[in-house]
């Protein structure tokens, strides 16, 4: 009775009397002794280190040998045989090989079961197999079984048809090839029309919304089945549901289904219909609530490039401002995220409504962030708002300078590659404007300390492994010693002082195609400058 609960006491599988008493239990005559076994195991296995020591004691082996018991004693060897396997590449293995895989054609064969509960935890433990160790998991005609199971289980009532399509999510998950399997098995439509069948109200309803998320999460074919039955109506409904995970699985939903532009054009789901909803849900009482919004709003910005009116004009742009300053830094994210989405290819003036709405202040702030993702998504927005829109530098590099001081000073830092290539790909965009953009970006690579140079985190970026970040600070030299500008010249002697031109004679023969080409670029430019001084 203790071990039915989740508020058991773990038990150290590792210390040897432990194992040797679990051994004793798993021997025992009594099915009701080996059960309690099963479930301590279930129970008290969360390491790697106890996956192997069980798996080492032939306890996956054992478990097998006890599917011939009673109902309830398969249940609870299968749910612990999953979790001895759960996430372990080396235990997986060794268990799908074993007695030529004995174990793994015995736990098929159990999707065959006449217990619908049997089912389930069968396709879970092949589940977790699968994504343990693939390579024993590749026979085609075994996952279409797998996704056929599940959705007749779907069917079954109660705490069985709640959990089938959370299990036909997770096999699914960032898999296009089972994501297309599933198409073929109609399920999209099944799914749909049990989502129909049931009240939003129940447990089921959000498993299956989620499990429509993931199915629309890769295939085209997947969004333009939802969007041609009624349960696209549902999911507008979902979105102002009392319950939150409701509301939570009807964002993830609708993310998944806005990476499709052809959605957004029209119909039950238009941008127009679903934009309002999503707004307000940014004031949520619920932090999983905002930030599945946040990841809807995110994808829509990206898809209504030619429309983003509709999305300015919604009080978007004020709701993520105010997240950017939350202490949650997953609000702080996802509403930077969401902000860098709208600002791309945005007109000057609306443009400009951003800035004023954020404030330098806010967005110096946000590039200093405690989070790197976050200094990264900023220093990405940054690059948004300067790209196609000469006079927006003033932004950055005006305002005594607080923007630009501040990416000077996490590219100072050496942070996070992530971060470092933003940062310089901002330089780069403000380097292809006028000499004081350019003189402004000098500053920042190049900044003098009395009489003399500090040394300058330019030469480590050109020798970063990275070659994103190669690239972009290729780009950004580029810019600035561009020939036929005023004081290009100059530029290229502090730099050849710097050693960095040094640095990029010695990647002419970069492994990568992209910098190979620009280093040449820059060396032409370098003694396109010098020949302009001889004239």
């Amino acid at each position: 009775m203790i071990y039915q609960s989740k508020l058991a006491p773990k038990f150290d599988v590792n210390n040897g009397k432990n194992m040797d008493f679990i051994l004793s239990l798993l021997n025992s005559e009594s099915e009701n002794v080996t059960e309690l076994a099963a479930t301590i195991i279930s129970h008290s296995c969360e390491n790697s280190s106890e996956q192997l020591s069980l798996c080492s004691a032939g306890v996956p082996q054992k478990l097998v040998s006890l599917f011939g018991g009673s109902m309830n004693l398969r249940d609870a060897c299968l749910d612990s045989v999953t979790a001895v396997i759960r996430n372990n590449r080396e235990v997986a293995s060794r268990f799908a090989s074993t007695d030529h895989g004995k174990g793994f054609r015995s736990v098929v064969g159990l999707i065959h079961d006449r217990s619908p509960r049997t089912r389930l935890l069968a396709c879970l433990c092949l589940i977790a197999l699968g994504h343990a160790s693939p390579c024993h998991f590749q026979d085609k005609q075994i996952k279409t079984k797998l996704i056929m199971v599940l959705l007749e289980l779907i069917e079954e009532p109660g705490q069985v048809g709640d959990e089938a399509p959370l299990a036909l999510t997770t096999l699914m998950k960032d898999s296009l090839e089972l994501q297309k399997q599933a198409l073929t098995t109609s399920a999209v439509e099944k799914l749909s029309n049990h989502l129909l069948a049931n009240s939003l109200e129940s447990r089921r309803a959000v498993t299956i919304l989620l499990a429509l998320s993931e199915l629309c999460s890769k295939l085209e074919e997947s969004r333009s089945q939802l969007m041609s039955v009624e349960a696209s109506t549902l999911i507008l409904e979902a979105l102002k549901h009392d319950w939150a995970d409701i509301r939570v699985a009807a964002c993830s939903c609708l993310k998944n289904i806005s990476r499709s532009p052809k959605v957004l054009s029209g119909g039950r789901l238009s941008c127009d219909t679903v934009i309002g909803p999503l707004v307000q849900l940014l004031q949520d009482s619920s932090t999983s609530v905002q930030v599945a919004a946040l990841g809807a709003i995110c994808n829509i910005a990206v898809n209504l490039t030619p429309r983003k009116s509709v999305l300015l004009h919604s009080g978007v742009v004020s709701q993520l401002v105010h997240l950017s300053k939350s202490m949650d830094p997953t609000l702080r994210l996802k509403s930077v995220w969401a902000l860098r989405n709208i600002m791309f290819l945005l007109s000057p003036k609306d443009k400009d409504f951003i800035v004023k709405e954020l404030t330098l202040s806010t967005l110096s702030s946000l590039i200093c962030d405690s989070e790197h993702f976050v200094q990264e998504q900023t220093l990405a927005l940054v690059h948004n708002l300067v790209d196609g829109y000469v006079d927006s530098a003033n932004y950055v590099i005006g305002e005594d300078g607080m923007v630009i001081d501040a990416i000077a000073r996490q590219l100072n830092n050496a942070s996070a590659p992530g971060v470092c290539i933003q940062g310089m790909f901002v330089l780069a965009n403000i380097a292809a404007g006028n000499e004081m953009n350019k003189e402004a970006v000098m500053n920042v690579l190049l900044p003098h300390r009395a009489d003399r140079v500090r040394p300058s985190f330019v030469v480590n970026f050109l020798q970063s492994k990275d070659k994103q970040l190669r690239v972009a600070t290729l780009w950004c030299l580029l810019n600035l010693i561009y020939p036929k500008c005023e004081a290009s010249s100059g530029r290229v002697v502090r730099l050849q002082n710097a050693g960095v031109i040094l640095q990029v004679k010695s990647m002419i023969n970069d492994p990568c195609l992209d910098c190979k080409l620009r280093v040449r670029m820059v060396l032409e430019h370098c003694v396109d400058n010098a020949d302009d001084c001889f004239m």
